[in-house]
């Protein structure tokens, strides 16, 4: 028997309800990951935190076990695959978490911006759906849960790689929601309005007055990583396809499909003014 077999026909059987589960959290050593790690470990579940870090950063809970993963490489995916096989037999859940913001308009952000974001917030997740179908699969059970954003259906002005990206995460995740079901894997798919994080420390992009307007709302918000997290779980033990975290998320996704005029205008304001703090309109 091979030691793939092996490792399927002596996994624990996957776990369906909170506590006990097995949990890989991508960008867990800060911001919602890290919200969400420590989250888990105080339901009783296993966790593992994976980010950039080479040693464990000191702020990954104890309890959690901790491995360096760029979500850029494949290579990274592979180990901790092989971590969780051979630690846990297996995975529960998987949350695609890691990303980095950014905010450009379409004549400033340059390609190389538009590269990076696309290659960690959407292809990243990716390579992570990829990696671990193989053994949600063979378990005939799992659950992915793919942070996006709420740029990921509402489509504002000056945004338009990181819209692209958390669009295309959606999309994904709806796509994986039905291909994935007859082997009993849920999907969801989080999309948050803005919260404090310090998600504004990965701007490194040209447009200097949109990055200026991201890290205001990013650092205003009145919601924190801990608030949006407990709130994540919720969904994911419901298996919510969509996870929506805050009032205004909810009021600006349902006015876009049931009152798309008062959506159209709100957007089209949004442009004009933007338009005029760059001085061309």
């Amino acid at each position: 028997m091979s030691r793939r077999a092996e490792l399927a026909n002596s996994s624990p059987p996957a776990r369906d309800t909170p506590g006990g589960r097995r949990v890989l959290i991508t960008g867990g050593a800060s911001g919602l990951g890290l919200a969400l790690a420590t989250a888990c470990l105080g339901r009783g579940d296993r966790v593992l935190v994976v980010d950039l870090a080479e040693t464990r950063p000191s702020s990954v809970p104890e309890g959690a076990d901790y491995l360096r993963l760029d979500v850029r490489s494949q290579q990274d995916w592979d180990a901790g695959l092989a971590h969780v096989r051979d630690r846990w037999g297996g995975l529960d859940v998987l949350v695609n978490n890691a990303g980095v913001a950014t905010g450009g308009r379409i004549d400033v952000e340059s390609i190389s911006d538009w590269e990076r974001v696309l290659d960690i917030n959407l292809l990243g997740v990716v390579r992570g759906c990829q990696t671990f179908t193989p053994l949600f699969k063979e378990q005939r059970a799992g659950h992915i849960v793919n942070t996006a954003s709420l740029a990921g259906l509402i489509h504002g002005p000056g945004m338009s790689s990181y819209n692209a990206a958390k669009a295309g995460v959606v999309a994904l995740s709806e796509t994986l929601g039905f291909e994935l079901a007859p082997w009993g894997i849920h999907v969801s798919v989080v999309c948050p309005a803005f919260f404090r994080t310090n998600l504004h420390e990965s701007l490194q992009g040209k447009d200097t007055a949109m990055e200026e307007t991201a890290l205001k709302l990013i650092t205003r918000a009145s919601m924190s990583a801990d608030e949006v997290a407990e709130i994540v779980l919720k969904g994911i033990d419901r298996h919510k396809r969509v996870i929506l975290t805050d009032r205004l998320g909810r009021q600006a996704f349902w006015t876009k499909r049931l009152v798309r005029p008062a959506y159209n205008a709100m957007a089209t304001k949004a442009g004009q003014k933007l338009a005029r703090k760059s001085g061309n309109a």
